[in-house]
C-alpha cells in the first residue's frame, strides 16, 4: 500500500506588540524647563536646529530600519522555512511506503533506522538530524541530540495530520524544530488515518542567523549615515537661517550704537527676507522721526539761547532802575515801596532764570569750559558760604588748612555748592550739615567728597529719578518756589564737567544727602582715606 502523508505548513505568526505611552501633564513646559537649564550656546538656533535634524533622522532611520528588518527577517526565516519542510517532506514520502512498523519492536527500529538513514542521506549537506518515532520505539541519525523537542511539539503533533513547526534558541544558536506525522489513505478512499510513526527534524539556522546579523549591521551603518547627513543639513540650514538674523544683530547693534542708516541687504522672499524689509522699514522711520527730534531740539535750544541773550539787555537796564529805586524806597509810601520791592524781586529772579537759561544754552552747545585753579577746598567752602551769609545757619565738617587741594573750576565749584546748600535750606529742615572729605578708591584714583545733608521729610520716591532733570520741581509745594528748577540740572552739568558724580538719596533717620564726587590727584590728596576734621 502505497503511503499518502498530509503536510500542512504553517507561515511565521507575527506576534504584534502594542507599546502605550503615557504623556504625562504639560511636556511644553517640561521641556522649556529643561532647555533653561542648559547652558547659553547649547540654548542657540543652530544648537537646536541640528538637534531637531537629529532627531527626525534618528527617528526615520529607526522606524524604517525596524520596519525594514521585520519584513526582511519574516521573509528570510518564512523562505528557510518553507524550503525545510518542503525538502522534509519530499524525503518523507519517499520513504514512507517503505516504513512498515510492526508489532517486533527491534523489526520497527530497524525500519525506522533505515527510514531516516535514507532521508538524511538524502540531504546530506544540511547539517540535519531526523528523529522518527513509533510509540516508545526510536530511531534517530546521526546522533542523538533532540533536547530540542518541546512538549507543546510533541502533543501538537500527536494530534494533528500536518506538520508543526518551533523556533528554539539554544545555547545563542537559532534551530528549527519540525514535526511530521506519517499518514496513511487507501486507494480511492477520501479519508487518511494516522500511522502512529512520526518524522522530527531538527535542523540549524546559522545561514538565516547570518543573513539577519548582517541586516542589523546594515541598517547599523545606515543609521549612522543618516546621522551624519542629518548633522550637515542642520548645519547648512542653520547657516542660511542664521545669516540673516546675524546681519540683524549686527544691524541692532550699530543702531543702538547710534548709526541710524543701518540697512540691511534683502535676498529672496521668504519670511527672513520679510523680517529684514520690515527691519529696513522701520530703521528709516526712526532715522526720520529722531532727525526730526534733532532739528526741533535744535530750534528749541536754540530759541531759548536768542531769547535769553535778548533778554540780558533790558534785564540790566531794569535792574539798574530798580537799584535805583530802592535806594530811594524809604522817602516813598508805604504802597509805592511794597510795590517797588515786588518788582525789584521779580527783576531779579527773572535775571536769575535768564543767567540759568544762558548756562544751560552753553551746556547744550557744547560751549562750556573749565578755568581751572588749584584751590584749597575746604577754605574755598567757607568762603562760598560766608559770602551767602550762611555760615550761621550750616554746621560743617571740614578738614585742616592746606590739607584737601585740588584743581577745580572755583566758578563752577562755587555754584555747586552753593546750589545744594541753598537747596537743602529752602525745602529741607535744618540742621543742613555740609561735609568734605576724601575716598581713596584705589592706589592711584581718589575722589574728595562733598556731602550736603538735612533733616527734611527727604525726597518723594516717584521723584528720585527726575530730580536732576531741567525745570523738574518735587512736589506741588516747589512750583510756585522761588526756584527756577534749573539750579539741581545745572549742578549736574558742572559736576560732569570736571568728570565727577553726583547722586541723591534719602537718609534713613530722614533728611535727603546729596553727593559730590570729584577726581582727585595723589598729590593733591594729602590727607588720608576719608579724612575729615571737626565740626566748625
Amino acid at each position: 500500500m502505497r503511503g499518502r502523508r498530509s503536510v500542512r505548513p504553517r507561515t511565521s505568526p507575527r506576534e504584534p506588540g502594542t507599546v502605550t505611552v503615557e504623556q504625562g501633564p504639560g511636556p511644553e513646559k517640561f521641556f522649556r524647563r529643561v532647555l533653561e537649564k542648559l547652558p547659553l550656546p547649547v540654548r542657540g538656533l543652530r544648537s537646536r536646529l541640528v538637534v531637531a535634524f537629529v532627531l527626525v533622522a534618528m527617528a526615520s532611520a529607526l522606524s524604517a530600519g525596524a520596519v525594514a528588518f521585520r519584513e526582511a527577517r519574516n521573509g528570510v526565516l518564512q523562505q528557510s522555512q518553507d524550503s525545510v519542510i518542503r525538502q522534509f517532506r519530499a524525503s518523507v514520502d519517499a520513504v514512507a511506503a517503505d516504513i512498515s512498523p510492526g508489532p517486533d519492536p527491534a523489526y520497527t527500529r530497524k525500519v525506522l533506522q533505515t527510514g531516516v538513514q535514507q532521508v538524511l542521506s538524502a540531504n546530506q549537506s544540511q547539517g540535519w538530524r531526523v528523529l522518527a518515532t513509533y510509540g516508545s520505539v526510536r530511531a534517530y541519525a546521526p546522533r542523538a541530540e533532540f533536547d530540542k523537542l518541546s512538549p507543546e511539539l510533541r502533543r501538537s503533533v500527536d494530534t494533528k495530520r500536518a506538520a508543526v513547526f518551533q523556533r528554539v534558541n539554544a545555547g545563542g544558536r537559532p534551530y528549527l524544530v519540525v514535526g511530521m506525522p506519517v499518514t496513511y489513505g487507501g486507494v480511492g478512499s477520501t479519508g487518511s488515518s494516522l500511522s502512529g510513526v512520526v518524522m522530527y527534524l531538527v535542523v540549524p539556522q546559522n545561514t538565516e542567523q547570518a543573513y539577519v546579523e548582517a541586516m542589523v549591521s546594515a541598517i547599523e551603518r545606515a543609521t549612522l549615515v543618516a546621522l551624519v547627513l542629518a548633522v550637515v543639513l542642520a548645519l547648512l540650514a542653520a547657516s542660511g537661517v542664521l545669516r540673516p538674523v546675524r546681519a540683524l544683530r549686527r544691524a541692532t547693534r550699530r543702531m543702538a550704537e547710534g548709526h541710524l542708516d543701518v540697512r540691511l541687504v534683502v535676498d529672496g522672499s521668504d519670511e527672513l527676507a520679510d523680517l529684514s524689509r520690515s527691519f529696513n522699514h522701520m530703521a528709516a522711520a526712526l532715522e526720520l522721526s529722531v532727525a526730526e527730534l534733532r532739528r526741533l531740539e535744535a530750534r528749541a535750544r536754540r530759541f531759548v539761547a536768542d531769547v535769553s541773550h535778548e533778554l540780558r539787555t533790558p534785564l540790566a537796564a531794569m535792574s539798574a532802575v530798580t537799584d535805583v529805586l530802592d535806594e530811594n524806597a524809604r522817602h516813598l509810601n508805604r504802597d509805592t515801596g511794597e510795590a517797588l520791592r515786588l518788582i525789584s524781586d521779580g527783576t531779579n529772579r527773572l535775571s536769575v532764570l535768564v543767567n540759568d537759561l544762558m548756562e544751560i544754552s552753553r551746556f547744550d552747545a557744547g560751549a562750556a569750559e573749565l578755568s581751572l585753579d588749584e584751590i584749597d577746598l575746604a577754605e574755598f567752602v567757607q568762603y562760598t558760604l560766608a559770602a551767602r551769609g550762611w555760615q550761621g545757619r550750616v554746621e560743617t565738617r571740614l578738614p585742616g588748612p592746606g590739607v584737601l587741594r585740588t584743581r577745580v573750576d572755583p566758578r563752577r565749584l562755587d555754584v555747586v555748592v552753593a546750589n545744594l546748600v541753598g537747596n537743602a535750606l529752602r525745602h529741607g529742615a535744618p540742621p543742613v550739615r555740609l561735609t568734605l572729605g576724601v575716598r581713596q578708591e584705589r592706589a592711584d584714583v581718589a575722589w574728595a567728597v562733598i556731602e550736603v545733608t538735612d533733616n527734611g521729610p527727604g525726597i518723594a520716591e516717584d521723584a528720585m529719578p527726575h530730580i536732576f532733570e531741567r525745570f523738574y520741581k518735587a512736589g506741588t509745594t516747589r512750583t510756585r518756589s522761588e526756584s527756577s528748577g534749573l539750579g539741581l540740572a545745572i549742578t549736574a552739568e558742572n559736576v560732569q564737567l570736571h568728570s565727577g558724580r553726583i547722586s541723591a538719596a534719602n537718609r534713613p533717620g530722614g533728611g535727603a544727602a546729596f553727593t559730590v564726587e570729584l577726581p582727585l590727584h595723589r598729590d593733591s590728596a594729602t590727607a588720608g582715606h576719608d579724612s575729615t576734621g571737626g565740626a566748625r
